[in-house]
């Protein structure tokens, strides 16, 4: 076999491998794109929860999941199990870091196997981990983490909780994000303009539940939300990694074609001097 044999047989395998790349990109492609469509029913899920929490807020009322002074923080952390995705969660990890140097009294409490495997690594302890989110399914662990921390600041140990998660902030760009999600005292009304809207505002149960309850359900959804962010992020940056990757692999598929190109003249030229050495040998 020649040496053109040779390359030819590797210019397929990296043909092949490019063809692969731009169906792993294409597939993420259209992924990001279709949840990107559907991230907009969040918003108006938003708005209704303000619109609530203008009415309750109108009796000034004084809840643990709305007012705490508690310093104790959990640092609940979100990794994504996609591929391609490494140093995105990198860099989740590290933004979580950060957030614990901010606030001394806090612990982690981390979602997905990833983020629990980098942690570890760094040697930091966890107080709870959640490694089985794509099994189970984002709404049910959402809920799980919702009744957790809700539990633990209605029984007074913690007072505050920092979500760090992939933020897919566009289709190019994804980066780590920290948001403080309790006490959520912000979806409490502070324009002027939201209290004169409501007047008159006739209670029929208990503030302090209404508060409560909606508190409740505004952090499941929050959570939730973020699960489904942190989906597209992995999804855009699985776009971005594998097409750098292609561009990677279309320069090396040019560079063994060349390499073909070079193999199979430097074969005819070969055979061109045997043909001639021999016919020399038999004129002799």
């Amino acid at each position: 076999m020649g040496k053109a044999s040779k390359v030819k047989v590797e210019v397929g395998e990296v043909r092949e491998l490019v063809d692969l790349i731009q169906v792993l990109k294409d597939v993420a492609d259209m992924k990001y794109h279709a949840m990107s469509a559907q991230r907009v029913k969040f918003n108006r899920f938003n708005e209704s929860f303000t619109e609530f929490f203008s009415l309750v807020g109108h009796s000034q009322i004084q809840h643990p999941l709305v007012n705490n002074s508690n310093p104790k923080t959990i640092i609940l952390v979100i990794s994504t199990e996609r591929g391609f995705v490494g140093d995105l969660n990198s860099r989740v990890v590290g933004r979580a870091i950060e957030e614990k140097e901010k606030n001394p009294d806090s612990q982690f409490v981390v979602v997905g196997k990833k983020g629990v495997m980098k942690l570890d690594g760094l040697g930091e302890k966890m107080l709870k981990t959640y490694e089985d989110v794509e099994d189970r399914g984002f709404y049910e662990v959402a809920v799980e983490i919702k009744t957790y921390l809700v539990r633990e600041v209605m029984e007074g140990r913690i007072g505050k909780v920092i979500i760090v998660y992939p933020w897919p902030k566009d289709y190019t760009t994804t980066k780590p994000r920290a948001v403080k999600m309790l006490p959520c005292e912000d979806l409490l009304p502070k324009q002027t303009q939201t209290m004169v809207k409501f007047r008159q505002v006739l209670e029929e149960s208990d503030p302090l539940d209404m508060t409560g309850y909606l508190a409740d359900l505004w952090l499941s959804s929050k959570i939730y939300e973020i699960f489904f962010d942190t989906n597209l992020a992995a999804a855009a940056a699985q776009t971005q990694q594998l097409d750098s990757s292609l561009s990677k692999m279309r320069k090396e598929r040019d560079v063994v074609k060349l390499k073909y190109r070079k193999a199979k003249r430097n074969d005819i030229d070969k055979s061109l001097r045997e043909v001639f050495s021999a016919r020399m040998m038999v004129a002799k």
